[in-house]
C-alpha cells in the first residue's frame, strides 16, 4: 500500500503519532519520527520498527516551542536528499480551562505549537513535494474544532486554524499534484484523554453511536488511507471520525 514511500511523522514518541509510526512501517513506508524529545525507549522503539518491516525508520528531535528548532528539523529531512511523499501532522498540545480562567500565555503556546510550527514544517517539506511534484499531507485537527467542547476554547480554535489552513492549500498546491487532507477525530484512547473526568468522559461516549471511544489503530488507518494513493482524486476535505458523534 505504501511500499517504498517517505512519510514525514510528528509527535512520534506517544499516541496516534506513534501509531502512525508504526502502521505507515507495516504497510512498507520509510518514516522520519518526529519527537519534542528522544530518549531510549523511542530510539528502540524506532529501530525495532524498521527492523519488524525491513525499512528506515528516522528519529528526529524538535522543540515545537521553536520555530527554529522546527526549521532545523526540517533541514535535517532534506539532507537525506530523498522524495518526500508523505506528511502526517500530528504533534499538539491542550490545556482545558473554560475561556475565563485562560491565561494569554496558554493561549500562545497553544497556538505557537498547534498551528505555527506545524505549518512552518509543512512550509518545508511542501518545498520538496513541489519540485517532485506529488505529494499528501494530513492534517490532525479534533471534532472541537467543528463542535467546539466546554474547556477547551484554545485547543478548538488552534484546531479550528488548521482546517481553514488545510482548506486554503488544498487550493494553492493543487496544481503542483500535492494533496493536503484533515482528520477530526473524536473520543480516542490516547493520554490526552486519559486525565478527562470520567463523568466528563462518559457524557461524550454517550453522544456516540458506537457508545466507545475510538482507538489510535482506528485513526492512523484513515491516514494511511489519505496517504496513499487510493485516495487521488481527495484533497481539501475535512473528515470526521468520531463513531458517530451528534
Amino acid at each position: 500500500m505504501l511500499k517504498g514511500k517517505n512519510i514525514v511523522v510528528t509527535d512520534a514518541l506517544q499516541g496516534i503519532g506513534k501509531e502512525t509510526v508504526a502502521q505507515l512501517a507495516a504497510f512498507g513506508a520509510n518514516v522520519w519520527a518526529c519527537s519534542h524529545f528522544i530518549n531510549d525507549d523511542f530510539l528502540q522503539f524506532c529501530s525495532q520498527t524498521a527492523t519488524d518491516n525491513g525499512i528506515n525508520v528516522y528519529p528526529l528531535e524538535a522543540d515545537f516551542n521553536s520555530t527554529d528548532s522546527v526549521k532545523s528539523m526540517a533541514r535535517d529531512i532534506l539532507k537525506r536528499k530523498l522524495p518526500i511523499d508523505g506528511l502526517v501532522n500530528v504533534a499538539g498540545i491542550t490545556k482545558d480551562a473554560i475561556f475565563q480562567m485562560t491565561s494569554s500565555s496558554d493561549m500562545s503556546k497553544i497556538y505557537d505549537i498547534n498551528v505555527v510550527a506545524t505549518l512552518v514544517l509543512t512550509q518545508t517539506i511542501c518545498k520538496s513535494m513541489m519540485r517532485a511534484g506529488s505529494g499528501s499531507i494530513v492534517n490532525i485537527s479534533s471534532i472541537s474544532a467543528l463542535d467546539g467542547v466546554e474547556g477547551q476554547l484554545s485547543y478548538s480554535a488552534s484546531k479550528a486554524a488548521l482546517i481553514g489552513a488545510t482548506r486554503t492549500l488544498a487550493r494553492e498546491i493543487g496544481s503542483n499534484n500535492i494533496r493536503i487532507n484533515c482528520i477530526a477525530p473524536g473520543v480516542i484512547d490516547t493520554d490526552m484523554n486519559a486525565n478527562v473526568p470520567a463523568e466528563v468522559l462518559q457524557a461524550r461516549l454517550d453522544m456516540t453511536s458506537l457508545k466507545r471511544m475510538g482507538t489510535p489503530k482506528e485513526v492512523v488507518n484513515l491516514i494511511a488511507f489519505l496517504i496513499s494513493d487510493l485516495s487521488s482524486y481527495i484533497s481539501g476535505q475535512i473528515i470526521r471520525i468520531d463513531g458517530g458523534m451528534a
